[in-house]
């Protein structure tokens, strides 16, 4: 299964949490995170990006339906 992951970048406040915690998984870029792949295997650590981010500009999709941030 492929999951889909989604950077805000209006939202993102480039604090690096991402990229330390899955750094084959995101990338800063200046002043602003980006997924390295916006289609990948399903990760764990997609979804720990995206629960630790403190500006919740992560969204990971399985499919249509949002599984990460999770609640």
């Amino acid at each position: 299964m492929t999951w889909h992951v989604e950077v805000d970048r209006h939202q993102c406040m480039a604090s690096g949490m991402c990229a330390g915690a899955a750094p084959d998984l995101f990338a800063l870029d200046h002043d602003r995170a980006r997924a390295l792949h916006s289609d990948i295997a399903e990760d764990e650590r997609a979804l720990d990006a995206a629960d630790i981010c403190p500006a919740m500009a992560i969204t990971v999709l399985d499919g249509e339906k949002p599984i990460g941030p999770r609640p």
